[in-house]
């Protein structure tokens, strides 16, 4: 993606979802991930690493909410293996897990499906069409905490948090960027770069003397 596209959608996210929302849903997830690793790292050996699978979805899913309350995110309600979904200007947000070698799970939930249809709209941003361009008035981001996908190696904690934003289809992904660095980007909006407009001034006596050199 042209850094012009990734720079149109960071600051389309930045204009709807606040820092200190970011920083509590990254707080939110790793505290969940090791939750869920706690409580079931003692389970048999045969079936620990899916018995850790499962906590972690209802535990991030527990821990996701909190972070939208806090944020005034209005979550959905917690309900069984339903995704948790918030709201932030015109974003939905949610999430779901992945390991570090594969993103397909995203696209096997309908509803994470159905919720990447609002990113017609964004779409236009990577790819312009022929006509004149649609107003973006609601697009998808998703939270994803990408695993090493071993139980001997940072079980307990997700190798790196994403915010992405798929396609409509939810096939590919047309902006991500791990979000403890996404987050650094409101700093560099708030401490633009300033030239440097200072001009050089010589002490008097060298001024003149410069000045009788010249004429």
């Amino acid at each position: 993606m042209s850094q012009p596209s990734r720079k149109a959608i960071a600051e389309l996210i930045m204009q709807n979802i606040p820092r200190d929302l970011l920083l509590g849903i990254e707080e939110g997830l790793n505290v969940g991930a090791a939750r869920a690793f706690s409580a079931a790292r003692s389970m048999h050996t045969g079936h620990v690493k899916h018995a850790v699978g499962q906590m972690r979805a209802f535990h991030m899913n527990e821990t996701f909410n909190d972070a939208l309350v806090a944020g005034g995110a209005n979550p959905t309600p917690i309900k069984g293996n339903s995704l948790v979904v918030g709201r932030a200007g015109m974003l939905t947000l949610s999430r779901f897990n992945v390991s570090a070698r594969s993103w397909n799970n995203g696209r096997r939930s309908a509803m994470r499906r159905q919720l990447a249809q609002a990113n017609q709209a964004i779409e236009q941003l990577v790819q312009p069409g022929l006509f004149a361009p649609t107003p973006i008035t609601q697009a998808t981001v998703f939270f994803v905490a990408s695993f090493s996908g071993s139980m001997s190696y940072e079980p307990e904690a997700p190798q790196t948090i994403y915010i992405a934003v798929p396609d409509k289809d939810m096939k590919s992904w047309i902006f991500q960027e791990p979000l403890e660095r996404f987050c650094s980007r409101y700093f560099e909006v708030e401490n633009p770069v300033q030239p440097d407009m200072a001009q050089p001034k010589l002490k008097p006596g060298v001024a003149a003397e410069t000045r009788k050199n010249q004429s």
